[in-house]
C-alpha cells in the first residue's frame, strides 16, 4: 500500500508583500472614485492615485468584475456591490440604535428623528412619533438642506470649515423670515455648535416648527443626526431640558455602540 503526504502551499513573503500591495491600491483607487461621484477616467484615477495606469486598468477590470464598481459615461463610479453592503450595516445600525428614539422620545413626549448625511443634504431615516395631538412630523425620507434644519447644522458644524463651506450651496435659500442666508452669521452660529454640539432651527424653515439635533459618527464614518422636532410654542423656554435629554441620548449611543 502506497501513501502519500499532502503538503499545503503557504505563500511566501514576496507573494504576501504583492497581495498586500494590491489590495491597497484597489483601496486607493476606490477612494478617489469616491471623492468623485459623477465618475473617474483610468487617466484621471491615476492621477489622482499615482498608480500607473496599466496597474489602475487592471484592478478597476477586477472590481468591476465583482461589482465594486460600474462603468459609466462619465467614467467609473462605485458599483452596487458596496451600496448594498452599505445599506446592510446601515440597516443593522438603524435597528440597534431605535429603542434610544424610543426611550428619548417617552422621556420628553416629543417626536425624535434620526437623518443622515447624503451628498449635500439631510435625510430621515428613522422617526418615533409622539403621541400627542398638536407635534411636528416631516416623515421618512424627507430631504431637508443642511444649513435650515438643526440635524443639518450639527452634521455641518461636525466638519472642518472647509467641507461645511463646500458642502453650502451659492446661496443660502430663504424658507422664512427667520432663515439663516448670510454665510458670515451661519458660520457664528456653527461656531456656536461646534462647542456644544447642540444645533437649534428657530422656525428656520417652517414657521411655528422648531427643532433641536446633534450629530454622531455611524457605520462606515457616515454622518448621522438625532433631532427633537416640535411646535415652537414648546420649544421656547425649554431650550435646556431638550439640550440635556438629547445630549444624554446621544452619549448613551456613542458608549454603547462604538
Amino acid at each position: 500500500m502506497t501513501g502519500s503526504t499532502k503538503h499545503e502551499s503557504f505563500p511566501n513573503a514576496e507573494s504576501r508583500k504583492s497581495d498586500i500591495q494590491v489590495i491597497t491600491r484597489a483601496d486607493d483607487i476606490m477612494n478617489a472614485i469616491a471623492g468623485s461621484p459623477s465618475g473617474l477616467s483610468l487617466s484621471k484615477i491615476s492621477e489622482l492615485t499615482e498608480i500607473s495606469r496599466s496597474s489602475v486598468h487592471r484592478i478597476v477590470v477586477a472590481l468591476c468584475s465583482k461589482e465594486y464598481l460600474c462603468a459609466t459615461d462619465s467614467g467609473y463610479q462605485l458599483g452596487p456591490a458596496l451600496l448594498r453592503l452599505a445599506n446592510l450595516e446601515s440597516s443593522q445600525f438603524e435597528t440597534r440604535i431605535r429603542p434610544y428614539l424610543v426611550k428619548l422620545s417617552k422621556t420628553l413626549n416629543e417626536t425624535v428623528d434620526l437623518s443622515h448625511f447624503v451628498g449635500e443634504s439631510i435625510t430621515v431615516i428613522d422617526q418615533v412619533v409622539a403621541l400627542r395631538r398638536l407635534r411636528a412630523v416631516s416623515g421618512i425620507g424627507s430631504t431637508f438642506p443642511l444649513h435650515v434644519i438643526a440635524p443639518g447644522k450639527a452634521i455641518l458644524a461636525a466638519m472642518t470649515p472647509s467641507k461645511a463651506k463646500n458642502l453650502l450651496p451659492p446661496e443660502l435659500q430663504k424658507y422664512t423670515p427667520s432663515t439663516i442666508t448670510n454665510f458670515s452669521d451661519l458660520e457664528r452660529e456653527l461656531k456656536k455648535i461646534r462647542k456644544s454640539r447642540i444645533a437649534f432651527d428657530r422656525e428656520e424653515f417652517s414657521e411655528g416648527v422648531c427643532a433641536i439635533g446633534m450629530a454622531f459618527k455611524g457605520p462606515a464614518d457616515g454622518w448621522l443626526a438625532v433631532s427633537i422636532p416640535l411646535p415652537a410654542q414648546r420649544f421656547y423656554g425649554n431650550e435646556e431640558q431638550l439640550a440635556l435629554a438629547l445630549s444624554d441620548a446621544i452619549q448613551e449611543i456613542e458608549k454603547d455602540n462604538f
